[in-house]
């Protein structure tokens, strides 16, 4: 670098006012100065920036724990690895959940919360489901006050559609860009408020002793520049682990771990890894391009009766969910393809059929615009063929152990929120309460770091010990951008998506497993070979560091789907197929002197509400469709 100490503040600051990079702020700056030991850092020059909260991961939740820190008076710093309004929030489509009873009257937060449990087969944090439901009506009002573009009906009310194993019509939509619509209007209120954000940053460590965090070490992606962030809070928001998958509804260089990645190393739990959730219906790569593959095709198709068919015509839910069919829980509607596709009764290429052309050309396009836009650039009609379809792995439930009431998560001043974390969705997730949990835990999260922020979280002091471990990591990120080996990391990524895919797929099996293990462990001594082109600027070396974090959930995640002997929701064992009841209990994993550790814990109950509308027996009439 040749600028001075003095210019890099000035660039920067002018960086978060927003002259040059979308996404920043007016008005709010975060101390920054260029410091570092060329030589102790591994040739890195490297910025120090203060703030009282950081915030990593620019999604949905980041975004809302983010606002409700400004609007308490608190300065937070979002960060994000892509362009702001760039993240996985814009891929949920369908819609979100919340008991407004817009079209059914009778529905309530009681029902929203029996609905989730039982679809996440009742390993929920029963205060994660509850806090949710409840807070679900208040947080669409005020998106739509925000400015978010919901559906409405003729009368005005916000319009909501059937989602899959939901008792009413519950999940409000605009269109099928639901979770681009909420980011949008999320964004556009942290501007409002000039919430500083840094766009094109990974974080690949937090500053931690395994009792308490204060920084994270990362890199700026454009420029190869390393960065402390000197903070007494950091909140991950930084997504699940899908992409792990050979095929699966993300994008390559995201969901891959790195938030359940950075808690375990700071010291922090994980629970449930096991249950991944296979979206019933992504697109196959051999009918669209591999492009395509794996690519979500919304459940708003199925909400607005799209049926399945294999390829000898029958529409096979039949068979498997006579009363629900279509919308059926996403777990069995997953397990039914995929036995449809073993048994030879699936198309050429892996997949089935799902149709909506029985539906009103006009209603098809009205409802499903970005469905009828995507197929039409692939030249498919949707409102007069079928689409090709197969499960793809989506979201994952398991993630970072946390209180719902703080965000705590058992090390000081780390906070976790949206995906990154595990509890609302138990076993497995119901459509729509993705982007329910963003808003609603994380305005409760955002309230509550904002009550821990102290006047001297606001400039907090930089220690030798701290730029110590910085400088420590910023040569390990020289070493790995050197390393001149023969196999790419995507060649490695791609070796492990396939393995996962093969031994902790939609049906699992002992034997199955314990071969996925041996193979991880041989993949990751293979990583000694490693080559890495392009320097610190390049894919290649995101994608080194995104193997080092995939490896590691990974691991934790075949361990414990070897470790629950039963089937249940996302996780189906064809060697232990049933439901047992004394495994009611969550999986928790720490890191130790041994590597990892499992434990199991038991679940709480719901509160007395809740119980009295799981005894009523809620359930969807599918055929109110037909």
């Amino acid at each position: 670098m040749t600028e001075t100490a003095d210019d890099s503040h000035e660039r920067r600051a002018d960086d978060h006012r927003g002259a040059g990079r979308a996404g920043a702020a007016a008005g709010v700056e975060n101390r920054i100065e260029t410091e570092g030991d060329p030589e102790a850092s591994g040739g890195f020059e490297y910025e120090v920036v203060t703030t009282p909260v950081l915030v990593v991961g620019a999604g949905a939740a980041g975004a809302r724990v983010a606002i409700e820190l400004a609007e308490s008076g608190v300065d937070p710093l979002v960060i994000g690895k892509r362009d702001h309004g760039d993240a996985h929030t814009t891929w949920a489509a369908g819609g979100v959940n919340a008991a407004l009873g817009s079209l059914d009257p009778e529905d309530d937060w009681t029902i929203h919360a029996a609905d989730t449990f039982n679809e996440g087969h009742h390993l929920n944090d029963p205060e994660a489901v509850e806090l949710t439901a409840r807070e679900m009506p208040d947080r669409i009002r005020e998106l739509a006050e925000w400015g978010m573009p919901f559906d409405r009906t003729d009368d005005g009310e916000i319009n909501q559609r059937y989602f899959g194993a939901q008792s009413y019509r519950r999940t409000c939509f605009v269109g099928d860009r639901t979770g681009e619509a909420m980011l949008e209007t999320l964004i556009g209120r942290a501007r409002d408020l000039e919430i500083p954000y840094r766009e094109n940053v990974m974080i690949t460590r937090l500053l931690s002793d395994g009792e308490r965090v204060d920084g994270a070490v990362g890199f700026d992606m454009e420029t190869g520049e390393g960065l402390l962030f000197r903070t007494n809070h950091v909140v991950l928001a930084a997504g699940g682990f899908s992409a792990f998958y050979h095929r699966h509804s993300s994008r390559d260089d995201e969901n891959n771990g790195d938030g359940q990645a950075l808690a375990l190393e700071a010291g922090a739990r994980l629970m449930d890894l096991e249950f991944v959730q296979f979206h019933p219906t992504g697109m196959v790569g051999d009918r669209y391009g591999e492009e395509w593959d794996g690519r979500l095709v919304t459940e708003a198709v199925r909400g607005e009766g799209g049926r399945l068919y294999n390829a000898e015509g029958e529409r096979f839910m039949e068979r498997y969910s006579p009363d629900q069919m279509e919308l059926d829980a996403r777990d069995v509607v997953a397990r039914a393809i995929a036995q449809e596709v073993r048994e030879g009764r699936g198309t050429d290429d892996g997949g089935v059929y799902l149709d909506i052309s029985h539906r009103d050309d006009e209603y098809v396009r009205e409802r499903l615009p970005s469905m009828v836009e995507r197929f039409e650039s692939l030249g498919v009609d949707i409102t007069e063929e079928p689409m090709v379809v197969a499960p793809t792995a989506h979201y994952t439930m398991g993630g970072v152990d946390i209180d719902f009431h703080t965000g705590e998560t058992g090390v000081d001043g780390l906070y976790a929120v949206g995906e990154t974390v595990a509890g609302v969705h138990g076993a497995n997730r119901l459509g729509g309460n993705s982007l329910a949990e963003t808003v609603a835990i994380g305005k409760l999260v955002g309230d509550h770091v904002a009550g821990a922020v102290t006047d001297g979280d606001d400039d907090p002091t930089v220690t030798d010990g701290q730029r110590a471990l910085a400088e420590r990591e910023f040569r390990a990120l020289t070493e790995l951008a050197a390393s001149d080996g023969t196999v790419t990391p995507t060649e490695f990524l791609e070796e492990l998506g396939d393995l996962l895919w093969d031994h902790a797929g939609i049906l699992r099996d002992e034997a199955g497993i314990r071969e996925g293990l041996a193979k991880l462990e041989d993949l990751r001594a293979r990583t000694a070979d490693l080559r890495v082109d392009g320097g610190l600027t390049s894919k290649s070396f995101e994608y080194a560091v995104d193997l080092s974090a995939s490896l590691t959930v990974a691991e934790a995640m075949l361990r414990a789907a070897l470790e629950r002997t039963e089937s249940r929701g996302a996780h189906y064992r064809t060697d232990y197929p049933e439901t047992e009841s004394d495994w009611r209990v969550n999986l928790v994993h720490a890191a130790d002197e041994n590597g990892l550790s499992i434990n199991r814990r038991g679940v709480g109950e719901p509160s007395p509400p809740v119980r009295e509308a799981l005894a009523e027996g809620y359930e969807l009439d599918y055929h109110h469709l037909e």
